[in-house]
């Protein structure tokens, strides 16, 4: 008689979790299609060599084109022009700076040829605009200071072709400062004389300086130089991970005194420190073996790796989750305070965890967010209020040069 007396209890209790579910997806579905929401860190433009890649297709590879971010409710990106580090010569430069410029082009054909969907954005008020108008703002951030060479007119050329930031190094070191991950060591001592007057010409542009990838001391080297907040674009909490591309808690309280901004990656092996994982690094040493160094690659051998990368990260590795990037938000709101904190994903970088695996599914971060109890307000600030806060400062910034 007292299992009939609890079935009820049971019903209704499973019910209320049913329902609760639905109502963090309608409120989730609610808060998006009501606020500008942004990810500072795309590197879809690596497709962009193939003249037939359209970024108004749902393709079935990759993680962000048009119809993905409509679904997932993502309002502006951030698309990078990554140049991979390479030699540091004359002709080198180059051959990188003619590099970058054919993506930036690429960038601007493939938004226009969407324009019913899409339009560059160069500041706060065109996103905003662009936003209410119900279209997707497409920013652009140059990945890797390594183009500009020694060549200082190259930041203002990038400028004016739209880029709003520069990560100042990627996996190496260059001219400008030192990486984070170059297994030679510190070859500068952080930010190199030229890296103080590439700061220097981004603050007088209204450039945001991007410290994701660069070491601890050029960090602290770009926070002494800079009069204006920068911002990590694709960054986590290494409290919690201990990659050197993640931010340690003094750094996040420098970041915040300089007013600036953290956007927590997506990217596994930035969330949880990857456990030994002998069959994933075999393939991926393989794969190495077999094509070299990447960066030397031409295009559509590059196109190759990276599917079989994808591929291979997709059946060895053991992938972090939506959780896992919540906890770093929450972290870095604990460390820095809700003003400080967005999301840059890295996707079709390596970016993606379980849950949130393309732009399609941007909103599992929103509902996860809603689940731990951050209201719509602080939601808007992480989804891009922040970023957009910091951008307008640099814009200011620049006016007053």
């Amino acid at each position: 008689m007292k299992i009939f007396l609890y079935i009820p209890l049971v019903v209704l209790l499973l019910t209320r979790c049913g329902s609760t579910e639905e109502q963090l997806i309608k409120k989730a579905n609610k808060i998006h299609a009501s606020i500008l929401t942004v990810d500072t860190h795309c590197d879809t433009p690596m497709s962009f060599s193939d003249p037939d890649f359209d970024l108004g297709v749902r393709h079935n590879e990759g993680c962000v084109d048009f119809p993905k971010m409509i679904e997932g409710g993502l309002h502006a990106e951030f698309f990078a022009v990554f140049i991979g580090q390479g030699p540091r010569n004359d002709s080198s430069f180059n051959v990188v700076h003619h590099k970058a410029l054919e993506t930036f082009n690429a960038i601007h054909r493939n938004v226009e040829k969407n324009a019913n969907v899409a339009e560059l954005a160069y500041t706060v008020a065109d996103a905003y605009r662009i936003r209410k108008s119900g279209k997707i703002a497409a920013f652009i951030g140059l990945e890797n200071g390594y183009p500009i060479g020694m060549n200082l007119s190259r930041v203002k050329q990038y400028y004016d072709l739209g880029a709003r930031y520069i990560t100042l190094a990627h996996t190496k070191n260059n001219d400008i400062c030192d990486s984070s991950t170059d297994p030679a060591g510190m070859e500068n001592n952080g930010l190199s004389s030229l890296g103080v007057q590439v700061v220097k010409e981004m603050n007088r542009l209204g450039m945001m300086v991007d410290i994701s990838h660069i070491s601890d001391k050029s960090f602290f080297d770009v926070l002494k130089t800079t009069t204006a907040p920068v911002i990590a674009s694709h960054s986590s909490c290494r409290a919690l991970c201990g990659s050197p591309r993640n931010l340690t808690d003094n750094m996040l309280l420098a970041l915040k005194d300089n007013g600036g901004v953290i956007q927590i990656c997506i990217l596994s092996n930035y969330l949880k420190t990857p456990e030994p994982n002998s069959e994933l690094d075999t393939k991926l040493k393989d794969l190495q073996d077999k094509y070299g160094d990447y960066n030397a690659l031409p295009e559509d051998s590059k196109k190759v790796v990276r599917i079989k990368y994808r591929e291979i990260q997709k059946k060895y590795a053991v992938s972090a989750t939506v959780k896992d990037v919540v906890d770093h938000i929450d972290h870095a709101v604990q460390v820095l305070g809700i003003d400080h904190v967005g999301i840059g994903t890295d996707f079709d970088g390596g970016g993606g965890v379980d849950g949130c695996r393309s732009a399609a599914e941007m909103k599992n971060i929103t509902i996860e967010l809603l689940r731990r109890g951050y209201s719509k307000g602080e939601i808007t600030k992480i989804w891009g209020g922040n970023v957009m806060r910091v951008l307008r400062k640099v814009e200011e910034v620049a006016g007053q040069a």
